[in-house]
C-alpha cells in the first residue's frame, strides 16, 4: 500500500508526515524507517523510528533509489512501514519516471507487505493518474 501526502513546497507536508509516523509507532507491530534528505528532523521523530539520511549515499537516479529501497526492505524482515519525506528530491527522479517509481513501489509493497507513505511537493491535481487515488492528504 502507498499513501501520498501532496502539496506545493511549504504547505506543511513534513509536519503531517512526522505526526503520522509518531502516531504509527504506538500501533505498528514491526519496524518503521523514515527516509529524508538530511538529519534535520532527528529530534522530532520517536526514538523507535530509524532515520536514514539518503544524502549520505551515492544515489543519482530513480532506479538506484529503488534499489536502495529494496536493500532496506531485504535487510529488515520486520519492516512494516517506510516514510519517504521529500520523495521527488531524495529519489533523484525525473518527471517521466514518476509512474515507473510508483508502480515499482506498489510491487515492493505488495510482495513484502511494507506500507510506503510519501510526501510529494506537487499539487495533488498535477500528479499522474496512477498516484491520484493514493493521495490521503492534499495540502
Amino acid at each position: 500500500m502507498i499513501e501520498i501526502i501532496a502539496g506545493e513546497k511549504g504547505k506543511g507536508k513534513t509536519k503531517v508526515l512526522l505526526d503520522k509516523v509518531n502516531e504509527a509507532v504506538k500501533t505498528v507491530g514491526g519496524n518503521i524507517v523514515y527516509l529524508d534528505k538530511s538529519q534535520k528532523h532527528m529530534y522530532e521523530l520517536d526514538n523507535k523510528v530509524r532515520l536514514v539520511n539518503v544524502a549520505d549515499f551515492p544515489i543519482s537516479n530513480c532506479d538506484e533509489f529503488l534499489g536502495f529501497i529494496c536493500g532496506i526492505v531485504s535487510s529488515d524482515h520486520d519492516l512494516h512501514e517506510m516514510y519517504l519525506d521529500s520523495f521527488l528530491t531524495i529519489s533523484g527522479m525525473k518527471d517521466e519516471e514518476f509512474t515507473h517509481a510508483i508502480e515499482k513501489l506498489d510491487v515492493i509493497s505488495e510482495k513484502y507487505k511494507v506500507k510506503f507513505i510519501l510526501s510529494i511537493s506537487m499539487d495533488a491535481s498535477k500528479l499522474p493518474e496512477c498516484a491520484k487515488a493514493k493521495v490521503v492528504a492534499a495540502l
